[in-house]
């Protein structure tokens, strides 16, 4: 067997994760946000999705992470309709497994790094005697165990997005979802977050980061362009 088979055969064994079909936004005027997406991200995948504002890359976040609805195709997160889903079932769903990476940090100024993180939890479905180590675990994962005392005001940018990211793989996701995450840092701390994304998809997480950034962009194993709500698979 050739290394090119044996990639095709790894391929076809992991699991999709995300699949699009036909999918469609619009908006009154009408406004075509999204037409025609077909995508499928399988078990284990780094893609990133670039485009410039107004392509459509917020529209396809907010489909992804089961905050808006498609207003026609299908769209199945870990082998499970979420078209005709209950918004209880959807926000079970991007709880139990979708993490969310933003440019802006989102945590809670005046609790800990340890209590922002341990917040995640509780909308997870991680056990309550689990969830102070899984916290723990997490923080360490991203190299901040030794902040886990400190409040966000007092950390850098960097370690701020460390704790955000400590935040959304603490529920053990099928899925990150990363909005412009080195959007708010500088070149340092840019590189940074995107070696830990690396260190991430190494140990088997699934990735899919929206960004205009080209450099960000080219970390991933996997690219597609968003323009004009169209997607084009780059070579």
């Amino acid at each position: 067997m050739t290394a090119v088979d044996e990639q095709t055969v790894e391929v076809a064994v992991r699991q999709p994760v995300v699949e699009l079909e036909d999918l469609t936004r619009t908006f009154p005027g009408p406004v075509n946000a999204l037409t025609d997406v077909n995508l499928t991200v399988r078990s284990g995948d780094y893609l990133s999705i670039i485009g410039p504002s107004g392509s459509g890359k917020s529209t396809l976040l907010h489909i992804l992470g089961l905050l808006d609805r498609p207003t026609s195709g299908e769209y199945r997160l870990d082998g499970l309709p979420t078209g005709t889903a209950s918004e209880s079932d959807r926000a079970a769903l991007r709880g139990g497994r979708i993490g969310f990476v933003f440019q802006s940090f989102h945590l809670l100024p005046h609790r800990t790094v340890l209590d922002n993180v341990l917040l995640a939890t509780l909308y997870s479905g991680v056990p309550r005697g689990e969830r102070e180590q899984r916290a723990r675990t997490a923080l360490e994962r991203v190299g901040l165990d030794h902040r886990v005392d400190f409040t966000p005001s007092t950390l850098s940018g960097g370690e701020r997005q460390r704790v955000a990211i400590a935040r959304s793989v603490v529920a053990d996701p099928k899925l990150l979802l990363a909005d412009e995450p080195t959007g708010n840092l500088d070149t340092k701390n840019s590189a940074g977050i995107m070696d830990l994304f690396d260190e991430l998809h190494a140990d088997g997480l699934t990735l899919v980061v929206i960004t205009h950034d080209l450099a960000v962009s080219a970390r991933a194993e996997r690219r597609v362009r968003i323009s004009d709500g169209r997607l084009q698979e780059l070579a």
